[in-house]
């Protein structure tokens, strides 16, 4: 009995002790995201998503996200990512931070937003419902699930082809709430849309990019960032949005501790952010009012500069937002008198026909009546000049009846200069694979800007490994060259054969040949640009087949700097050359790219290194010895010196966080392996192949 008891009091200290983290120790951070471009709808290709998507994509990789990205999904294809997304997070647990991104058209109806696919067939404004997926069926699933952080973006507000029959929708996006722990942000101020843009990237895209790159710039201010980055280039024909109700800070990257100091320090942002809108001049006033991007500041600015230029301007986002803001209000009451309170305000609103469609549904009169009780709101009515605006079909805020002036280019204490290493970014090179994203040349982050250590690394991620030096696919050659800071290049062929399809068993391929096709960019075989994308949707892996030549080889398309055909913008797919010979050690791999030194090319047809537990090649080109001890990384070590800029890795610091996992967690045949470099790389990988076999 005494040994029972002993024996029961010691597996009690393992339950209770043995899942103590050491003290002051942070939980790993799992990064995991969903970036959709859609662009090929029947009414015409949009020329922005899908690259935008793709730059997205890359830049969510470099900071540690583990990526699923795809294009052009129809209706079915949609809804089964979604799922397929949401199950991922779950599987994640709580200490996940997951960021949706959706390119393409989006539409409101009666209060909620909506992201179109491909194939929706939206002649009337009944159609919307069946054929668009309702964001809010998935965005509050996402916020119960109790993760560390949320972060939504639709970049979709913009010009609708849709639903040209019957009571028109309003335009651009519905005001909406977010959910606790959750982000949202829109590419344009609800009820307004963006202007069209020919590319190759969008403005919100390209300054989302751009901002998600600054080393320790707290989620929203980054956003804040976005919306006057976006205004600034579009001479303040856009002003994107975004909402917060997250309980957890987060940062997209960190900067080390020997960054140059930034060019306005957080002592002076505080400053400014507390700053009186009167007590500015007239130009930075705007500034701050946009920076705040809140109803009372920008009233506060028409207080102050009535007969400024800019006032017009702020009294068309004023309308937007207050119109919006009444709209939402009324929606979230759903009530005959609430909808006939919004028609006594806006009787040709943006919203009019929401209303009525509200009413028709709960059978009660189109018209308001004499009387009723009329419902509060936090905003007083519109004053007459701002009815202008709510009654257009459409509101852009460049629109020329209105005589808008550009604003003014903000000073360094409100947006620091774009950086130099993101500006005037080259095209990608056309995608070769159906649904797969483009893949852009990989611009460095500076050496002092860092994904924070606490984060897990994404598995076989090249761009995490690499985030100090550039990364380019040349779909011509087939393959990927990567420089780093001091000029030094290596090519890579990447193999065949993706390595966990190679090293997965052929009775686990026969039982599961979706697992097989699901490695890399999620395409079993695909090239260089299909391996460095992100992973493709379970349910659209299958599908990915390459795209047809219809071009001669090696044709280079009008501003295409890499022997490929731009992507298209008539609506057809785009198209790629022929391969050619993989150029000899002395010639750069991609036009544009002169390497102080060229080093060894891996032979074509040959595993990547790292890939499939091959051994990595230092920059010196000698290979590792196997099975020789290396010393392994210290705990301690942070971020930055595991992937100090020099050395070029294809992959894996991430196999050898793996590795450590596993051997922390007791898997002695594995840990028994984890005693160099090479042998952690072969213990990952065929860990990996056993779980997709599995």
């Amino acid at each position: 009995m005494k040994h029972q008891r002993n024996l029961v009091m010691a597996l009690l200290s393992v339950l209770v002790f043995g899942g103590l983290a050491p003290a002051g120790a942070q939980a790993a951070e799992t990064r995991v995201a969903l970036v959709i471009g859609n662009a090929n709808y029947p009414s015409g290709v949009l020329p922005t998503p899908a690259n935008d998507a793709g730059l997205i994509a890359q830049t969510l990789q470099a900071a540690g996200f583990d990526v699923t990205g795809v294009r052009d999904l129809d209706q079915d294809s949609l809804r089964k990512t979604f799922r397929d997304f949401m199950a991922k997070v779950s599987a994640a647990g709580p200490d996940t931070v997951a960021l949706i991104y959706l390119s393409g058209y989006g539409l409101q109806l009666e209060g909620e937003n909506y992201f179109v696919p491909t194939d929706a067939n939206i002649a009337r404004d009944v159609n919307v419902s069946s054929e668009a997926l309702r964001l809010s069926d998935y965005t509050k699933p996402l916020a119960a699930l109790g993760i560390k952080v949320s972060i939504v973006v639709l970049d979709g507000a913009r010009a609708s082809p849709f639903a040209k029959s019957g009571p028109p929708l309003a335009s651009g996006l519905a005001l909406v709430e977010p959910d606790p722990g959750t982000l949202i942000a829109f590419n344009a101020a609800p009820g307004t849309v963006a202007p069209d843009e020919a590319g190759p990237y969008s403005s919100y895209a390209q300054a989302l990019a751009e901002m998600m790159r600054e080393g320790g710039l707290p989620v929203t201010d980054l956003f804040n960032r976005v919306r006057l980055r976006v205004n600034d280039a579009t001479k303040g024909a856009q002003v994107p949005w975004n909402a917060s109700k997250l309980e957890a800070p987060f940062y997209f990257f960190e900067r080390a501790p020997d960054a140059p100091p930034p060019q306005v320090s957080p002592e002076q942002t505080s400053s400014i952010r507390s700053k009186p809108i009167r007590d500015f001049d007239a130009r930075d006033a705007y500034l701050a009012a946009l920076d705040r991007d809140n109803l009372q500041d920008y009233e506060n600015f028409l207080r102050a500069y009535p007969n400024d230029p800019m006032a017009r301007r702020v009294q068309a986002i004023v309308a937007a937002r207050r119109e919006a803001i009444t709209w939402r209000r009324s929606r979230s009451v759903d009530t005959p008198p609430a909808y006939w309170s919004y028609l006594r305000r806006y009787r040709r609103g943006s919203h009019a026909n929401d209303a009525r469609r509200r009413l028709a549904y709960l059978t009660a009169a189109l018209e308001p009546p004499p009387r009723f009780e009329i419902i509060s709101y936090d905003v007083p009515p519109p004053p007459p000049e701002e009815v202008i605006y709510v009654e257009r079909p459409v509101l852009i805020f460049d629109d020329p009846d209105f005589g808008f002036e550009p604003p003014p280019p903000p000073p360094v204490f409100f947006l620091p200069p774009r950086p130099v290493y993101f500006v005037d970014l080259a095209p990608p090179p056309p995608a070769v694979y159906e649904y797969v994203l483009p893949v852009p040349v990989y611009v460095p982050v500076p050496v002092w800007v860092n994904t924070p250590e606490y984060v897990a690394p994404p598995p076989n991620n090249v761009i995490y490994n690499n985030i100090h030096n550039t990364v380019v696919v040349n779909n011509t050659t087939n393959t990927v060259v990567i420089t780093n800071p001091s000029g030094q290049t290596q090519t890579f062929s990447p193999p065949a054969q993706a390595p966990a399809a190679q090293a997965q068993p052929p009775a686990a391929a026969k039982s599961s040949p979706s697992s097989a096709a699901i490695v890399g960019a999620g395409v079993a075989g695909a090239g260089a640009a299909a391996l460095l994308a992100p992973s493709l949707p379970p349910s659209v892996a299958p599908k990915a087949i390459p795209i047809q030549n219809t071009n001669p080889p090696n044709t280079p398309s009008p501003g295409q700097t890499q022997p490929t055909a731009t992507p298209s913008a008539n609506g057809k797919p785009p198209v790629v050359g022929q391969p050619s010979p993989t150029p000899s050690p002395t010639q750069p791999a991609a036009p544009g790219q002169a390497p102080k030194t060229t080093l060894p090319e891996t032979k074509a047809g040959q595993p990547l290194p790292g890939s499939g537990g091959q051994p990595l090649s230092p920059i010196d080109g000698k290979p590792p010895v196997v099975g020789q001890p290396s010393p392994s990384p210290s705990p301690t070590r942070s971020a930055r010196a595991r992937r100090e800029p020099g050395p070029i890795t294809w992959p894996p610091p991430a196999t050898r966080s793996g590795c450590s996992r596993s051997a922390r967690s007791g898997s002695s045949a594995c840990a028994s392996r984890c005693r160099s470099f090479a042998a952690r790389s072969t213990c990952w990988a065929s860990r990996r192949a056993s779980s997709i076999a599995g």
